[in-house]
Parts: C-alpha cells; sequence; structure tokens
C-alpha cells in the first residue's frame, strides 16, 4: 500500500523528497509553491530538494530581464509569457520585487501585471523579496530557478528589481540577458556606467511608440559597434509591449541568440 505521505505530501510536515518531487513534476503547483519557500528560506530540507531535482534540471532556457525600474519589465515579460505559451512551451517568472519596508517581503508590483496569465497551468509566477541583495536579484533566485527548472518548466523568466551601477548579476544566472531600456532613458555615459553594455545578449528599446525610440535604438547599436568585438552582435529590438508590438521580433532574437550559444557548445 502506498504511503499516505507519499500519496499526498502536503499532509505531513515531514518532507519526503522523492514524494514531493514526484508529484512536483506531475504539475502540483500548491506542492511547487511550498517547494520555492522551503528553498527561498534556506530551510534545513532545501538540499534534499535541491538535491533531488538536480537530476531533472539542465533542460529550461533561463532569460534574465533587466533595465531601469519604470522601463516596463513586467509588461514585457507579460507579453513574452502569451509569445512562449503560443508555441505551446510552458513559462515560470521569477519577479524580484523591492522588499517591504515594513514586513520584508516582496511588495508584488510585478506580479499585477501578469495577473492575465493566472489561471493558465502552462505558467507559474513567483514573486520575491530582493531584501537588500545587491546585483538586483534575490539572494534565493539563482536557487528557485533551479526548482523551477527541475519541475519541468521549458522557459524561465527571471526579472531583476531594476538596475544600476553594480547590479548586474543577472548575467551569470541566465542563458540570455535582455537590457530593457526607453527612448531619452540616460546618456551613453550612463549606459556605460551601468554596465549593461557588457552584459546585454539582446536589448529592447521598450514604448517605441513614444517619440526618440528610432533614436534609442540607433544610439544602442553605435555604441555597441563601438565596444570590444565579440562572436555574438546584441540585436537591438523596439518593443511596446502594451499593445504588444515587438514582443514576437525580441522573441526570436532570443532564439537567434539561443541557436548561437548552441553552435558554441
Amino acid at each position: 500500500m502506498e504511503d499516505p505521505a507519499a500519496a499526498d505530501p502536503t499532509q505531513t510536515g515531514r518532507l519526503d523528497p522523492e514524494a514531493w518531487i514526484r508529484r512536483i513534476r506531475k504539475g502540483d503547483r500548491r506542492l511547487l509553491a511550498r517547494a520555492v519557500s522551503t528553498v527561498e528560506m534556506d530551510a534545513p530540507e532545501a538540499s534534499l530538494l535541491l538535491a533531488g531535482l538536480a537530476a531533472f534540471t539542465g533542460k529550461a532556457r533561463k532569460i534574465g530581464m533587466t533595465g531601469a525600474p519604470g522601463v516596463g519589465k513586467s509588461t514585457l515579460v507579460s507579453g513574452l509569457i502569451s509569445t512562449v505559451r503560443g508555441r505551446g512551451r510552458t513559462a515560470a517568472v521569477i519577479a524580484v520585487d523591492p522588499s517591504s519596508p515594513l514586513t520584508g517581503g516582496a511588495i508584488l508590483g510585478d506580479r499585477i501585471r501578469m495577473q492575465e496569465h493566472a489561471d493558465d497551468p502552462g505558467v507559474y509566477i513567483r514573486s520575491m523579496a530582493g531584501r537588500g541583495h545587491l546585483g538586483g536579484l534575490s539572494a534565493a533566485a539563482p536557487r528557485v530557478a533551479e526548482v523551477l527548472d527541475g519541475a519541468g518548466f521549458d522557459v524561465i523568466l527571471i526579472e531583476t528589481v531594476g538596475v544600476g551601477q553594480a547590479e548586474v548579476e543577472i548575467m551569470h544566472h541566465a542563458h540570455s540577458t535582455v537590457v530593457v531600456v526607453t527612448p531619452g532613458w540616460g546618456d551613453s555615459i550612463q549606459v556605460g556606467k551601468a554596465g549593461l553594455l557588457e552584459i546585454g545578449d539582446v536589448f529592447a528599446v521598450n514604448k517605441a511608440d513614444l517619440p526618440g525610440a528610432v533614436r534609442a535604438r540607433r544610439d544602442l547599436e553605435t555604441m555597441l559597434a563601438m565596444g570590444p568585438r565579440r562572436p555574438w552582435t546584441p540585436p537591438v529590438v523596439e518593443t511596446a509591449a502594451v499593445s504588444g508590438m515587438g514582443v514576437d521580433s525580441l522573441w526570436e532574437a532570443l532564439e537567434d541568440h539561443a541557436a548561437h550559444l548552441a553552435r558554441d557548445i
């Protein structure tokens, strides 16, 4: 007879890694949320879960979304979810939000913008508090990405809290990094200081329905051309996430980068 804990591991406080992982990979979203919380809090059982999931990781494509606050990262992520789902693939999102000064938890602003996907069984969205961690991420975000990878999601979108000069950690945890800017955002000196020219694999000039989008795209292309030569030339894509303009083109640019990485293996 099957162990009741294995049949429904949410009914016991005891963590049975094999039972949890089996249920998570079958699509148990409630248990997945508990597993993510376990890893996020770095509970003693977290290492058991991560070790058990390790056999199933390495298949998900991890895409980082970074840029200054207010450039429309969350809306663009929502658009990419629609594109990914339209191609028959599943998607998970780690949205790193600012921390509440009272509770230390995530303010959840990003998640609100993705509510249209809340009832889609092929989508999982998790907001995480940055908790003052430098780099634009939560310290637990890379471990949570491993949980989602092991859970079987095809694409994992990791959205940073908003970057400044030192907040470029996402490049170490994503296969492709999208740097999102808007028309008139900063000047070439500010962009260079942020280090974004170095970490971006694809650039999106979002809110491209506003004046100055073409100039912003051309300025970025010029700055990239003046930089050091590298095997991959980052494309610059104009998008307007609210209307959906350019989101498919952004995804195609990411697919091109994935193909480039595959050729280099």
